[in-house]
């Protein structure tokens, strides 16, 4: 096939044969013989298998490709769910690399224009004044930050495609989580026992949820003895609390699970729901920048015909307010993970729930740039590529805070120098940008094509 229609820009024989192993096998062992019987002395570096990436790395060598899009086909061809598999297709689009290189431009630009007022101020004649020149480059600067932060923000959204969503199931012993986490995966992935404190170790699970790839873990139930009738806490299930408490710490999603109890009362017993107070302390010291709260009640099959789900929902709402709890963007949700013959209506179901998170998980990785069809790429930023735009960003903020600092004093000269750092910043903040897209003088591309190519 001619260069110009291969994605490598070379020149390739493809040769199409049978798919059984046998059949490859011979043909590849036919190769290197054609060529022996062509040429006396066959050089044995002619033929040899492709390395990880090679044909990849050919393409990014000829300008097929740059490394946002090398980056977003190792995505591709990982990608476990639609949500993955559509970000990378994002990812892969020639306006995202083109976005970076119109900011590496503009930086040049702007640091161009203050090095001529560092060599030339003092011989040559400017239209505008120094003062004015530097504020013109201000404004580009902090209106180019503004436009690296939001990238970051949807970078660290897109990171939540791309590695999964990670979901804690929290909750006090026997509220169900263990059965609530084997209706999501549809498979016994975690014991149930009417026994306490059955989980002891935390359970992961990964699980699809509308596209989305979530990484569950079922944790220890939270409790501490407060009477003398409770059961004694061992020292395996003191350790489990306490990795409950830090897995659910690190989690992007909480799932508060309570659960409906049968308290004795004089007509018999009453339902019940509450909130375990290990479980409200642990929510307390959530990071609400960072993480999201989902309360569930499970168990509402033990709620009667005659019984008010709803008013027991809006006095729980007003018990997790009362004692300050992290709001939650959903609803509170209700459901039953012995049967679907006790739900009570289709917003009190598995699948609603599945729903609820589904249009959660569609918020949190929406783009932050009011969804611009322009912005989504960015969603498809690696990680690699968001610690140089946060590096871009700080010396973005650098060059800021030294020209805030001395908004007047903007001369060259033995008493001022922030004009030199300034411009110092800015070469910096576009040597990351510059090593994004793996173009420019300062894009040190060899370092990182080992790590990026044979993915």
């Amino acid at each position: 096939m001619l260069l110009s229609a291969l994605l490598t820009g070379e020149d390739v024989l493809e040769l199409h044969v049978h798919g059984g192993p046998a059949v490859v096998k011979s043909v590849l062992s036919a190769i290197p013989i054609a060529a022996a019987e062509r040429d006396s002395k066959p050089d044995p570096s002619i033929i040899r298998y492709a390395e990880p990436g090679e044909f990849t790395r050919r393409a990014f060598y000829n300008n097929r490709l740059d490394l946002t899009q090398v980056e977003a086909l190792g995505d591709m061809l990982s990608a476990e769910t639609e949500q993955q598999r559509r970000i990378a297709v994002k990812g892969s689009s020639t306006g995202v690399a083109q976005r970076y290189e119109s900011w590496r431009q503009q930086l040049l630009y702007a640091r161009g224009e203050l090095e001529a007022l560092i060599d030339f101020s003092e011989d040559q004649h400017f239209d505008e004044s120094p003062l004015i020149l530097v504020q013109s480059v201000t404004k580009q600067v902090r209106s180019l930050d503004s436009q690296v932060r939001a990238a970051i923000e949807n970078a660290s959204r897109g990171e939540l495609l791309r590695k999964g969503i990670d979901v804690a199931l929290l909750g006090a012993p026997n509220a169900g989580k263990s059965s609530l986490l084997n209706r999501i995966a549809d498979r016994e992935a975690a014991i149930v026992s009417k026994e306490e404190g059955t989980t002891r170790d935390v359970i992961e699970v990964g699980v699809d949820i509308g596209g989305f790839y979530c990484k569950f873990g079922d944790l220890a139930g939270l409790r501490k003895k407060i009477s003398a009738s409770e059961a004694e806490i061992g020292s395996i299930e003191q350790e489990g609390i306490k990795r409950a408490k830090e897995r659910a710490l690190a989690a992007d999603v909480i799932i508060a699970v309570m659960s409906v109890e049968r308290a004795p009362s004089l007509d018999g017993s009453v339902p019940r729901i509450e909130i375990n107070d290990e479980v409200a302390t642990t929510l307390k010291t959530c990071d609400l920048k960072k993480q999201t709260v989902v309360y569930v009640i499970n168990k509402i099959d033990l709620i009667g015909p005659n019984e008010d789900l709803t008013y027991m929902q809006g006095r729980l709402q007003r018990d997790i307010s009362d004692k300050k709890l992290p709001p939650s963007p959903l609803r509170l949700l209700a459901l039953s993970c012995t049967s679907d013959d006790h739900e009570r209506c289709e917003t009190n179901s598995l699948q609603h729930f599945v729903e609820s998170l589904t249009i959660l998980f569609q918020d949190m990785t929406a783009t932050s740039n009011m969804g611009m069809a322009a912005w989504e790429g960015s969603l498809g930023a690696t990680e690699r590529q968001r610690l140089l735009l946060e590096q871009c960003s700080d010396s973005l903020r650098n060059f800021l805070d030294q020209v805030v600092s001395h908004p007047t004093n903007m001369k060259h000269n033995d008493e001022d120098v922030d004009v030199v750092l300034a411009a110092e910043s800015l070469r910096s903040a576009a040597d990351c940008l510059a090593k994004i897209t793996g173009k420019g003088e300062a894009a040190n591309v060899e370092e990182v094509l080992g790590v990026v190519f044979e993915k």
